[in-house]
């Protein structure tokens, strides 16, 4: 009877250090491929679900068409989205960004009109007696207004698209999406978890990152710290409410 080898990669076990040192490079380049088409697809979504969602709320006409087209763009699977962008882009790294953008552009825009629409009208008329134009309010007042709105659409989107990465290993621009395909097709057991455990811990940092982003740029919707002090009370003013004011007032009496 042969003895099992003492090498945890050629025993194919799932946990390997082995895999780790040799492989480092592999890992870095894949990850940083990984979140290079991440900030790319998300940026690029961002920049074209604002204006999406600025329009669809000045026209109310708008945004049912606006939000019907991202609505289906969203349904479409990935791989059939890839197929229709084929023609377009070949087999790219643009063909990647091209289909997370698409499929970025359903939570950025709900969530940025959802926000713009939540901007209390008394705001809005108040800005403009103060002679802010169209412009000047959507900057300084509507868009700020919105941001816990439009920042939450942010890390939903760009959760979404690291994982949605990884479907890119079917054009050859998947990131750590191109490990996990690999390693599933050879059954290499250290290739597929390592993949996917840095696709977890990515998608996680980046919402924590954006998490902080969020509170650090809206302050007031932290909670207030520490408890609310109640307002002073004379000693008895409970049962007496005018003791802090003075003596008792006598009851008045009739003149004969």
């Amino acid at each position: 009877m042969t003895a099992p080898p003492d090498d945890c990669l050629a025993r194919n076990e799932w946990i390997c250090g082995a895999y780790l040192s040799t492989r480092r490079q592999i890992l870095l380049d894949a990850v940083v491929q990984h979140l290079q088409l991440t900030f790319l697809s998300v940026l690029i979504g961002l920049a074209v679900a604002l204006p999406l969602a600025v329009l669809a709320r000045r026209w109310a006409w708008a945004a049912g068409p606006v939000l019907a087209v991202t609505t289906i763009l969203y349904t479409i699977p990935s791989l059939a989205m890839f197929s229709l962008l084929l023609p377009l882009y070949g087999l790219s790294a643009t063909l990647v960004v091209a289909g997370l953008v698409l499929y970025s552009l359903t939570l950025l825009v709900r969530n940025i009109l959802a926000g713009l629409r939540a901007v209390p009208e008394e705001t809005r008329q108040a800005a403009r007696g103060l002679g802010y134009g169209p412009v000047r309010l959507l900057l300084t007042v509507e868009l700020p207004l919105a941001l816990p709105a439009a920042t939450a659409g942010l890390r939903i989107a760009t959760v979404s698209a690291v994982s949605l990465v990884t479907v890119g290993a079917i054009v050859g621009f998947g990131g750590l999406g191109n490990l996990i395909y690999a390693g599933m097709n050879t059954y290499f057991k250290a290739q597929v978890l390592t993949a996917s455990v840095l696709c977890v811990l990515i998608a996680v940092a980046a919402d924590l990152l954006l998490l902080g982003v969020q509170r650090l740029i809206t302050p007031w919707t932290r909670p207030a710290r520490g408890r609310a002090r109640r307002p002073w009370k004379a000693p008895g003013s409970a049962s007496r409410p005018w003791a802090a004011a003075g003596p008792a007032p006598r009851p008045w009496k009739a003149r004969r």
